[in-house]
């Protein structure tokens, strides 16, 4: 079986990144979930918290491996010998995104992308959504898993 790596910002790790993930687990061998430095986006949260709650939310998944990396994708796919990237759509503007993403990446590297689209009751999720709900103090259970939740309710 092959070995997948599903890059992201996870700033926050949400529902659905967790469903992409569950369900990647099913098809691959081994899954790093890898935490990325953008240098585009200011963070949310340092990379390190980032893998640290990865770690965290998937530790009962056994060929889950977290990690964070400041490389290019396609680089920390080759540091873990991964075939595959893994990346959730959620509706048609994620797609023709990540559509050139894969593109350039198959063709740079020669590593495939595989698209699993979002469950419809998870669709709507967005780690921009969610940061700035919990900045204004909102509720933002039910749309994290728990060790994120308990990690923005504190402040830490």
């Amino acid at each position: 079986m092959a070995i997948a790596l599903y890059p992201g910002s996870f700033d926050p790790l949400h529902d659905g990144h967790v469903h992409v993930v569950k369900v990647a687990s099913q098809i691959f061998e081994t899954v790093y979930v890898a935490a990325m430095y953008n240098p585009a986006k200011e963070g949310f949260l340092p990379l390190e918290q980032r893998e640290e709650l990865l770690a965290e939310s998937f530790s009962k998944i056994d060929n889950v491996i977290t990690m964070s990396s400041p490389d290019l994708v396609i680089q920390a796919a080759q540091s873990v010998s991964a075939s595959h990237l893994v990346k959730g759509i959620r509706g048609p503007s994620d797609l023709e995104t990540e559509i050139q993403m894969a593109q350039t990446n198959k063709t740079v590297s020669g590593i495939q992308t595989i698209f699993i689209p979002a469950e419809p009751q998870l669709s709507y999720l967005s780690s921009r959504f969610i940061r700035e709900i919990s900045l204004q103090g909102g509720d933002i259970t039910g749309l994290v898993p728990d060790e994120v939740a308990n990690y923005l309710v504190k402040g830490e």
